[in-house]
């Protein structure tokens, strides 16, 4: 019986690793140039904490996207579904609120979401997190932004732009939300049933639907950014200010949510050019609440996911080559039974010299192993034989131009050294 992955699950095969480490080396890299501290947490946590994180009126609750079942002792766990509930519980845990502020924590790991799988977007995928922690002023949003278009930027990516929005806080959304409810239910004979749903549950939802008659109607909804008080005001202004001073491109968009509840004020996405289309990469925002709905402290936070899938997929697309990853130069060749014992030790001396090398396994003819030696793509062969270990000697190939000589044993690390460019 064969066995395959699961529908909307994949393997990361050897060949596109070179992408993965290409992506992920240079968000950690970025996440040490801002200053982000790295942390990982459980991939499995209590059900409750996402429900009271991400509140009921999310898209991942709402749309019944976590894995969730009941643990041998009768607790009710889900794989997290998103980093930033998860990185919360364990700030509050471990004392982390009483570190001086900011706090800046950055995250890269799987996440779980029951979600019908799409190009670029799977059922598991690998995430790249950051969260800044205990600053309310807008150039913390900046940070955060400026991180993630830093990433997409160095990494190759064309066209990007910043989509903007604010919607508000727990002071001033009220009141947008009672207009908005009461602008759909005037159309509410034109509203399709999903979005009625949503109107219930979570009206900003609406805002983010894909119904073509709901989208009509948007034309005239009234927006979250007419009717933000005096704080949330001068902070999108601050936002937008700074983001002219760093001549960051960026669109205000007031349809723009996202999908889950804990965001307040600033929430963004980060688009770029994908084979000649504007597409959304990557969002975030901003969630002062988040760290009180976890039994914390009342905390500021502004945070960001990136998932690597798509970066990956993207830089594809675009044709955008990762570097090269590095290689084994050198393959041991032997012939007869003592050379075999004395190419398995040259051939560790090799790598604990720092010199990536391979061992021609079995006991295989010369021309087999020369074989094994091109397949490989090495740029030397090194050759023992009983002969040659007689006189202390081995026999150095050059596999591009079939060259070859004796080199003495006693010298045969600093020479492939110096041949190989590789410093001592």
């Amino acid at each position: 019986m064969r066995f395959q992955t699961l529908k909307g699950f994949n393997d990361i095969l050897p060949e596109d690793y070179a992408y993965w480490r290409f992506v992920l080396g240079k968000a950690v890299e970025l996440s040490d140039r801002f200053g982000y501290e790295q942390i990982d947490t459980p991939i499995l946590e209590a059900t409750r904490l996402f429900l009271r994180g991400l509140q009921e009126g999310s898209a991942i609750v709402l749309d019944k996207e976590l894995y969730s079942f009941e643990d041998h002792d009768g607790t009710n766990v889900s794989l997290r579904p998103e980093f930033t509930a998860g990185v919360m519980r364990a700030y509050v845990e471990h004392g982390m609120h009483t570190r001086p502020r900011p706090v800046k924590l950055f995250a890269i790991g799987p996440l779980f979401r029951h979600e019908k799988p799409q190009a670029g977007r799977f059922r598991q995928h690998v995430q790249f997190n950051a969260e800044l922690l205990g600053e309310e002023d807008a150039a913390a949003d900046l940070e955060i932004m400026q991180l993630a278009y830093s990433l997409y930027h160095e990494l190759g990516f064309k066209g990007l732009q910043f989509q903007l929005n604010s919607i508000g806080c727990p002071d001033c959304r009220p009141a947008y939300i009672e207009k908005l409810v009461a602008y759909f239910q005037n159309h509410h004979d034109t509203l399709p049933e999903v979005d009625r749903r949503r109107l219930r549950v979570n009206p900003l939802r609406v805002l983010d639907t894909k119904e073509e008659a709901t989208l009509a109607l948007l034309e005239e909804a009234p927006r979250a950014i007419d009717h933000l008080c005096e704080t949330c005001r001068e902070h999108f202004e601050s936002l937008t200010g700074y983001l002219d001073v760093l001549a960051l491109p960026y669109v205000i968009n007031p349809r723009l949510v996202r999908g889950f509840d804990y965001y307040v004020r600033t929430v963004f996405e980060v688009w770029g050019e994908e084979l000649g289309a504007q597409n959304a990469l990557c969002g975030g925002g901003r969630y002062d609440g988040l760290v009180e709905s976890v039994g914390g402290p009342k905390t500021p936070g502004v945070g960001v996911g990136i998932g690597i899938e798509r970066i990956v997929l993207s830089l594809k697309a675009q044709g955008i080559e990762p570097p090269a990853l590095p290689r084994p130069e050198i393959m041991t060749l032997h012939l007869g039974a003592e050379a075999k014992t004395r190419a398995v030790l040259l051939t560790s001396e090799l790598r604990n010299a720092g010199i990536p090398a391979l061992l021609a396994f079995g006991s295989r003819s010369l021309k087999s192993q020369l074989k094994s030696a091109h397949r490989a793509g090495v740029r030397y062969a090194v050759i023992l034989a009983e002969d040659e270990l007689a006189r202390g000697v081995a026999t150095v190939r050059d596999m591009v131009d079939s060259s070859q000589q004796e080199v003495p044993l006693s010298g045969l690390l600093s020479w492939l050294r110096q041949r190989l460019e590789i410093p001592s």
